[in-house]
This record gives C-alpha cells, sequence and structure tokens, in this order.
C-alpha cells in the first residue's frame, strides 16, 4: 500500500510546526526572515518558512485545506510526474509563492513571513481546474459553493488586502502560490484547460 505523500507532507509540517511552538530558537531559524537571506546567505529559510506557524489554528487551517485538496491532486500529478513530482511541486510552490515578498523586504529587518499558505494556495488552483463545481465550505462563508467562485472571491480578496496591508496575513503569498499552482498545472499538460472550460461551461 501506498504511502500519501500529502498525508507525509502534513504530518511533516505539523511536527515541525509543533516542535518551533516551543522552540523559539527553532522557529526564528526556520522562519523567513529577508536580511538572514540576503547577507548571511541562508537560503534554505526560503523554503522552511512554509514549515512553521505562528498558533494552532493557522497550522490547523492550512493543513486541512492541504489535505483535504492535495489527496486528489497529488494522485493526477503522480501520474504525470511521479510521487516525486507532487512532492517538488508543492516545495517550489512554497518557494516561487514568497520570492515577490522576499525581494520586496529584502533589506527589511524587521520583516518576517511564516506559514505554508502559499503551497497550499497553489494545490487548490491546481485542484480547481480539475474540478472547478466541486463544492467547497470555506470559513466564515457557511454553506458550499462552487470551487471556481471561490477562486474568484479568492482572489479579489486577496488583492484588495494586499493593498490595504493592514494586517499580518502575507496576501501576496497567497496570489503568487494560486498563479503557480494555475501556471505550472496548465505548462504541464496544457489540456487541463479544454478540460477546466469544458467542465465550467459544458
Amino acid at each position: 500500500m501506498r504511502i500519501s505523500i500529502t498525508l507525509a507532507i502534513v504530518a511533516l509540517t505539523v511536527l515541525v510546526s509543533w516542535r518551533a511552538f516551543g522552540d523559539r530558537r527553532l522557529l526564528e531559524r526556520l522562519i523567513l526572515w529577508p536580511p538572514a537571506v540576503e547577507r548571511g546567505r541562508q537560503y534554505e529559510r526560503l523554503l522552511t518558512y512554509g514549515f512553521v506557524h505562528a498558533d494552532w489554528m493557522h497550522l490547523l487551517f492550512n493543513m486541512l485545506a492541504l489535505w483535504s485538496f492535495g489527496t486528489a491532486v497529488e494522485q493526477v500529478f503522480s501520474q504525470w510526474l511521479g510521487p516525486l513530482g507532487y512532492v517538488l511541486f508543492y516545495l517550489s510552490a512554497i518557494v516561487v509563492s514568497i520570492l515577490p515578498t522576499y525581494m520586496t523586504h529584502r533589506q527589511d529587518p524587521h520583516y518576517r513571513s511564516l506559514g505554508a499558505s502559499g503551497g497550499v494556495a497553489a494545490v487548490l488552483f491546481a485542484f480547481i481546474l480539475f474540478d472547478p463545481w466541486s463544492k467547497l465550505i470555506i470559513f466564515p462563508i457557511p454553506v458550499p459553493i462552487p470551487a471556481f467562485l471561490f477562486a474568484v472571491l479568492y482572489v479579489g480578496y486577496s488583492v484588495w488586502m494586499d493593498r490595504r496591508g493592514r494586517d499580518n496575513v502575507n496576501h501576496s503569498a497567497h496570489l503568487w502560490g494560486a498563479a503557480y499552482g494555475v501556471l505550472f498545472t496548465v505548462l504541464l499538460e496544457p489540456r487541463v484547460v479544454g478540460h477546466f472550460t469544458r467542465s465550467l461551461f459544458g
């Protein structure tokens, strides 16, 4: 029986985040702190930040979404690229989604970012390409909504909040993660565009 890669990623992320909750030094070593990358050449932080979270709610929300949608995406990507390809897709999404943030704050010693949201957004939007009419229940919306409609609301909300810049959420990473998930999937298998449009309008 093949072990679910998505479940393994969830388990690893929960383990690392849990350890970092009680170990401030570990958290500070893994979090994205731009000066450490820019001056200290600690490029691994562009990836490790995605395995630590601010609190249990932050962790639960991300891992529940990853487990819910990642299992289906894993099955498709594993057929196209093999299991390792799916892992590389997720890990590269974490890196790519944070690069614009890093470039913006590369000289800012007060900026920090953490959480798997960029990678999760990439997985979620790949899933939406496969099944745009699937019903999603997303807090705080109490009723199921079609996945494609959620995508529109998600992008609109993220753009709005990113421009406001009044909370501690990295909405830029959400947007870039979502865009990467769509672009990666379409470049890997261009026929998914036709599948998406037929599923949406057919």
